[in-house]
């Protein structure tokens, strides 16, 4: 999981909304960690709480 998102920290340009379809793409489509819709539930609740929305989708997908 830290790989995971260390490439995605690494590699992504353009700030945490950017990192959110990476997020996706790896998270639901390739690992199965979540499904889509607990990803879309993940990004209402990042967005809502304070901080970066990329480190609050990061912390919840690794609660989950």
């Amino acid at each position: 999981m830290f790989l995971t998102f260390a490439k995605i920290g690494l590699f992504t340009f353009g700030g945490g909304y950017t990192m959110i379809s990476m997020i996706e793409n790896n998270c639901v489509e390739k690992k199965r960690w979540i499904t889509h819709d607990e990803m879309m539930n993940v990004t209402v609740i990042a967005e809502s709480t304070p901080g970066p929305i990329a480190i609050n989708c990061a912390t919840f997908i690794g609660y989950k």
